[in-house]
């Protein structure tokens, strides 16, 4: 039987790999040892199978499609950006459990959109680049929720396909040790004036109500106040409430927070336990 032994929230920030050395080496470093941290913890918990939950940016998809909730259960490979500097591998992907969780979707409440063959970009590639070795046996699962392009998903929404995908993998019968990663946030501004700021007293109310499991204080908040307060770009705090919804009543261990400006990102390293 499938058992969820662990997930994680962390950035998916494309300036990590395009602008490298653009922050200080301080919180350079910071960053790149969260990102090796989650990597150790996901030996340590034997994951077999790791969801990752990102959005797209106009970069897979476009004006002529935006799917609300993509599940890839086929090849994939990434990332889609040449800008980014990393090689564009293939990935493996867990299809066999992809299907059953498309499939119990299906049959319980979600339509999802479907890619047989995918080219993921930065919000998933990113994480998967800097968490999982290419040598690795550990598998992905990449689902797309709608939070970067109006009209975005529901932060209820979210967390309802989070619950969906856990009681899949609860009703599956094999053996695999499966993780998710909520990815992206948390406050930034992009492609507008405020580009490069951060708020550093919005993002620690997020972490704190994480820490907590405070989870409906997440899905209170409303889009025209994350927009007002802390960016479009703070929007993508859908896809860390789809994997709060994954791994149910949960606590969260704060593993890192950089307000990176020259990132313009602050970038967030959550590990989520049952609580």
């Amino acid at each position: 039987m499938a058992e969820i032994v662990g997930g994680f929230l962390l950035p998916h920030d494309p300036l990590i790999a395009s602008a490298p050395d653009a922050p200080s080496p301080e919180q350079k470093k910071a960053v790149m040892d969260a990102f090796a941290t989650v990597s150790r913890r996901i030996a340590e918990l034997k994951v077999d199978t790791v969801i990752v939950v990102g959005d797209d940016h106009y970069t897979v998809f476009g004006p002529h499609c935006i799917p609300r909730a993509l599940i890839a259960i086929g090849d994939i490979e990434g990332p889609a950006e040449p800008w980014l500097g990393l090689p564009r591998l293939p990935f493996q992907n867990n299809q066999a459990l992809a299907q059953h969780i498309m499939q119990h979707g299906f049959d319980n409440g979600v339509d999802w959109a479907i890619a047989k063959d995918i080219t993921l970009d930065h919000s998933t590639s990113i994480p998967i680049h800097y968490t999982l070795s290419q040598d690795s046996d550990v598998k992905t699962i990449p689902v797309y929720i709608n939070s970067g392009v109006e009209p975005v998903i529901s932060n209820r929404r979210s967390y309802q396909i989070g619950e969906n995908m856990r009681d899949a993998i609860n009703s599956w019968q094999g053996n695999e040790r499966v993780a998710i990663f909520g990815t992206g946030g948390l406050s930034h501004w992009v492609g507008m004036p405020q580009m490069g700021a951060v708020n550093i007293e919005w993002d620690k109310t997020v972490l704190e109500a994480i820490r907590v499991g405070d989870v409906e204080q997440l899905i209170a908040m409303t889009d025209s106040d994350v927009l007002e307060q802390s960016g479009n770009g703070a929007l993508e705090i859908k896809n860390w409430i789809t994997a709060l919804g994954f791994m149910g009543d949960c606590r969260g261990e704060i593993i890192e927070y950089q307000a990176v400006h020259e990132w313009v990102c602050g970038c967030g390293f959550v590990e989520l336990a049952v609580a």
